[in-house]
């Protein structure tokens, strides 16, 4: 998808949400889309959240190693600031942010500018996932990947936490969770 002009020669905007549960490669088509971007010579900027320093501090690293450059921001509002003359903007890990996305998403939109979005739709518990419902409200793409079931090899859309912690948040890979379908994300390990 390139950016088009409209019928008055500017450009039209819109939001991409990349979503699923964890190991799903959200992440993955997220850098996809932002190299092809980039290949079509269009200004692209990608954010991430602060907190997420899983992998690295700077860098966007899938769990396939995919790499792309990023600039972690604290507040979803800095977006906007830092995102002057860009025609794409990368958002990954989306569920950590502030409740600001969705009108920044929006925002950046309406000034013409591609917007992905990628991260978790639910929360270890399968209940929907910070500001993610929202931006989907507003998204004109969706796409939802799913990981393999890792009980029963099935399509898995879940993230199974492995430890006891009732923490929303809790920051890890494969030693904290792993993707199940409906029906082994519900039964009694």
């Amino acid at each position: 998808m390139f950016i088009e002009p409209d019928i008055k020669g500017q450009r039209r905007g819109w939001i991409e949400v990349i979503c699923g549960s964890m190991f799903s490669g959200k992440t993955e088509e997220l850098i996809r889309r932002l190299k092809r971007a980039k290949i079509a010579n269009l200004k692209t900027e990608i954010f991430k959240p602060a907190i997420d320093i899983r992998y690295d501090e700077i860098k966007i690293i899938s769990h396939d190693e995919s790499v792309i450059q990023s600039t972690p921001i604290d507040n979803s509002q800095t977006i906007l600031l830092l995102a002057q003359g860009a025609d794409v903007i990368g958002i990954d890990e989306a569920q950590f942010f502030d409740d600001e996305l969705p009108n920044v998403c929006d925002e950046l939109a309406l000034r013409g500018v591609r917007v992905i979005v990628a991260g978790l739709d639910m929360d270890f518990t399968g209940k929907p996932f910070g500001q993610i419902p929202f931006i989907l409200a507003k998204a004109d793409y969706i796409t939802k990947l799913h990981a393999i079931c890792m009980k029963c090899g099935n399509i898995a859309n879940y993230s199974y936490r492995k430890v006891p912690n009732d923490d929303k948040v809790m920051l890890g890979a494969k030693d904290l969770y792993e993707p199940r379908c409906r029906q082994c994300f519900n039964k009694e390990d």
